[in-house]
């Protein structure tokens, strides 16, 4: 009867990494306080005096337009998705953006939302976002520009049911937009006011905070003039995916400042044999690291070795732009090799179909030396992570990246989560993110005691985590013990009305201590944020036929 949620790693589909924060899957962390007074961040504006011309191409690149306002942005459309018969439509009104949801022959399935703001460039594709009550959430489709249509977006493909509640936190806007403001605290996803201040990737994210400089004191970063992990750091922060990326206890990623070392932050992982997965929509960075060129260049060569972030060439350019960057190195083949084929991309960088985002293709930057059609191997069970790069780890970041890849189903992950987390537990006893972990693990597989137990120390230690509330009050339940699962679900939701389960769990409780009205508000809230969700439609049939509640 009582549901435990699911911790899932959050993020906008086009982003590049879902992190796996203090906060996984509800509830914002109670910490770590943001870093200390520093320079101050001015905005794009304040570069133009100086940096008009950079300024101006810059501002036609894709990093420059990922994000911004609906409108007039908004691209049109209708779709309908087959698993789930619901009829999508995109469309402007007057002054208002807005999308509009349906069902044939089902008259409670109707509804629209406002939309706010786009997420994408429009380079692959783009995803519009709406707020219910102050939360933020993702649109269910994307548009996909590569081939200039609607469909739905990764994860909802085979859904038979809509799903609006897809929550998008400020990790998940890290790499789409600059100056994200912090979410109000013990939620997710809801923000006192905008979002955030400047929509794209602005200048400071690669060059850092411009309040000393535009005062005349002091450079700012310049990322070529860094070495090593320092200058790679900056394109990192977005451009490295791997399979799961985690915070280090007590960092956040905002306060990650061009010219530190990113794995300070967090540490990235990635899959031992890293050459024989497949190619993701964001994994230039891994495919890079397998290539020859990396391996006999070494950190001589990096991102801004071939690519301009301040330009991007137009397509008639493309080919002459990019040959010379290989020249650079390979002067000896400008006459002998294919003298004929101006564009080295075309055999060397194939573009190929991503295997983790649909009617999307990806720049194959292992640079094979011959062309081929190989198939590449998608995720598999039973692999193991290795951090990215010489980046320091240890058991607690380990355990909680298998713990984000058992999710899959992968129980090698799960095994290798829950004897990585005990071993990590003696050095971090009051770790919110490892206890809620450890008690999801245990809570899976039946444990229900150890669970009970951790979930209560990661609560000691952050009493906004919301899962660990969530699922805590199922095993509170479960013993008959409603008393103590009742306050913990009632906190917990108000803050995250994005929890489907937890809601449904907290109305049905109600329903057992006679509160007729409250689980039928809480239900209500249910439907508001996930409107077609079938066990809360079946709920809510059962409370109006009255037999099912009592109280007033």
């Amino acid at each position: 009867m009582w549901a435990p949620t699911m911790i899932r790693a959050v993020g906008v589909v086009v982003a590049a990494a879902a992190l796996t924060a203090s906060g996984e899957g509800g509830g914002a962390p109670a910490g770590p306080a943001p870093k200390g007074p520093g320079p101050a961040y001015v905005g794009n504006q304040a570069c133009l005096a100086c940096h008009h011309s950079i300024q101006q191409s810059y501002s036609r690149t894709a990093m420059a337009r990922t994000s911004g306002p609906a409108l007039p942005n908004l691209i049109e459309g209708s779709f309908r998705h087959a698993p789930s018969g619901v009829e999508y439509r995109v469309f402007k009104d007057d002054d208002r953006a807005l999308l509009s949801y349906a069902r044939s022959q089902d008259p409670n399935l109707n509804g629209t939302q406002l939309l706010k703001y786009y997420v994408g460039s429009n380079t692959r594709g783009r995803t519009f976002l709406f707020e219910i009550d102050g939360f933020l959430y993702q649109a269910p489709l994307n548009y996909y520009a590569e081939k200039k249509l609607w469909d739905m977006s990764p994860g909802y493909e085979k859904l038979k049911e809509m799903e609006l509640n897809h929550s998008v936190t400020p990790s998940c806007l890290f790499c789409h937009a600059s100056g994200v403001q912090p979410n109000v605290r013990g939620t997710l996803n809801r923000f006192g006011g905008d979002v955030f201040r400047q929509d794209g990737v602005g200048c400071e994210r690669c060059h850092g905070p411009g309040g000393d400089h535009v005062k005349g004191n002091g450079p700012m970063i310049n990322p070529a003039r860094l070495t090593g992990e320092r200058r790679d750091g900056v394109c990192f922060q977005c451009h490295l995916e791997g399979q799961a990326g985690i915070l280090k206890p007590g960092k956040r990623l905002e306060d990650y400042r061009p010219g530190e070392r990113l794995s300070d932050y967090v540490t990235t992982f990635v899959v031992a044999d890293a050459a024989r997965g497949g190619l993701g929509a964001v994994s230039h960075v891994e495919s890079l690291e397998q290539s020859v060129c990396k391996g006999k260049s070494g950190d001589a060569l990096s991102c801004i070795t071939c690519h301009d972030p301040h330009r991007a060439p137009n397509p008639a350019e493309r080919a002459g732009y990019f040959r010379a960057k290989c020249l650079g190195c390979h002067v000896a083949l400008a006459e002998r090799h294919h003298p004929d084929q101006p564009d080295c991309t075309a055999c060397h960088m194939p573009r190929r179909e991503s295997t983790d985002v649909g009617h999307t293709v990806v720049t194959d930057h292992r640079i094979p030396r011959r062309a081929t059609n190989e198939g590449r191997e998608p995720w598999a069970p039973g692999r193991r992570l290795v951090p990215f790069g010489n980046a320091r780890t240890d058991a607690r970041d380990l355990g909680l990246a298998y713990a984000d890849v058992a999710e899959r189903g992968d129980e090698f992950a799960r095994q290798e989560a829950l004897r990585l987390l005990e071993e990590a537990r003696p050095r971090y006893p009051a770790d919110p993110a490892l206890l809620t972990r450890l008690g999801y693990l245990y809570q899976t597989r039946g444990d229900l005691d150890r669970a009970a137990s951790s979930y209560e120390q990661a609560l000691a230690a952050d009493p906004d985590r919301a899962i660990a509330a969530a699922n805590l009050g199922v095993i509170y339940a479960s013993r008959g013990q409603l008393n103590l699962s009742l306050p913990l679900w009632r906190r917990a939701f108000e803050n995250n009305p994005q929890l489907s389960d937890l809601g449904l769990n907290l109305s049905r409780a109600l329903c057992a201590a006679g509160e007729g009205r409250g689980a039928r508000e809480v239900l209500e809230r249910v439907m508001r944020h996930n409107p077609d969700l079938g066990a809360a439609r079946r709920l809510r049939a059962d409370l109006s036929a009255g037999g099912k509640c009592g109280g007033p």
